[in-house]
């Protein structure tokens, strides 16, 4: 599974430290799940959904998506 919390935030036009502070999720831990190093919890990928205002679901690639 591919995380796209990256893509979307860019889209969005969201910095980093914007997405922290919206999601309450530290600036490095969203920066190690944008580049793969840890993943992120189904709750974790919510609460980044609910900040970026997008579905669950555009943040992750998957084949049984």
């Amino acid at each position: 599974m591919k995380i796209l919390i990256w893509n979307v935030r860019t889209e969005k036009g969201y910095t980093l430290v914007e997405l922290s502070k919206k999601s309450g999720i530290g600036k490095t831990t969203l920066n190690n799940y944008e580049n793969g190093l840890t993943s992120p919890t189904l709750r974790q990928l919510e609460v980044i959904a609910q900040a970026l205002d997008t579905k669950i679901s555009a943040l992750f690639e998957s084949e049984y998506k």
